[in-house]
């Protein structure tokens, strides 16, 4: 199975996040074809506008994928994290718009991934957040990516807490652009795709490369601040400790089931 589907339809790419039985979430494999797909879909002057959505009904993307967070060796931390760093990388790169369409739970890393696209529309039923607290995680990278779009007040309160908001509290505070209703999120998405579509495509490439500069340094500090940090929550143990226990739960709930 592929982990990323791309379709064209016209002159937009619908990218697809495709790891339903996981909601989505993020492992090397996801992690490296997205890269690559997104980088190809930059470079085709055919595309000129991009939408990334996940597969199934339930999340975007639910962020890393546990079980391999939960595996990596202190020595990998800085190399698995310079990984992560690229997906974002990836999607800060485009020259072209890029709208996230979040039919479900947005949360992480799926939750950063969306907040490096230039438009997020959101299903009314979506969650959202930044929980890595929840895993034995600084919010470092996520909380960067927060201060582009929202205040102190509302990013110390979901870094801190862990806790998801529903989509239409994201709204409010400005995480999120539009809201659909479930059964229309991916159709308003690739509408917004097409408007910015039409729009001059150089004038476009400039106005992001733009936005990109102003924001690069931030970003490359945050990356650093969280390799740092995450390899200080290695050292302590409770990252190990409380994936190990999310899974041993979710085990003994699908032996129930």
């Amino acid at each position: 199975m592929s982990e990323i589907l791309c379709d064209i339809h016209d002159d937009i790419a619908l990218v697809t996040l495709n790891r339903p039985a996981r909601l989505n979430a993020v492992h090397r494999a996801l992690r490296a074809s997205l890269i690559a797909t997104l980088a190809r879909l930059n470079k085709d002057a055919s595309v000129r506008a991009i939408v990334l959505t996940g597969a199934g009904e339930r999340a975007f993307c639910a962020g890393q994928d546990l079980e391999e967070a939960a595996d990596v060796d202190i020595a990998r931390i800085p190399a698995w994290l310079d990984s992560q760093r690229a997906m974002y990388q990836a999607v800060r790169d485009l020259d072209k718009p890029c709208i996230a369409a979040l039919n479900g739970v947005a949360a992480g890393a799926g939750f950063q991934v969306a907040l490096c696209a230039d438009w997020r529309v959101a299903a009314t039923h979506a969650r959202i957040g930044q929980p890595e607290v929840k895993a034995g995680l600084a919010s470092i990278v996520g909380s960067y990516l927060m201060t582009l779009h929202v205040g102190m007040t509302h990013n110390v309160q979901m870094s801190l807490s862990g806790e998801l908001i529903d989509a239409r509290r994201a709204y409010d505070i400005g995480l999120v652009t539009e809201l659909a209703e479930r059964a229309d999120v991916l159709a308003a998405a690739l509408e917004r795709a097409k408007q910015l579509a039409r729009l001059p495509a150089h004038a476009m490439k400039l106005s992001k490369q733009r936005f990109r500069t102003l924001t690069q340094p931030g970003f490359d500090a945050a990356c650093a601040a969280g390799i740092e940090a995450q390899t200080e929550c290695y050292a302590h143990g409770e990252p190990q400790m409380a994936m190990r226990a999310f899974l041993n739960a979710k085990a003994s709930m699908d032996i129930k089931a």
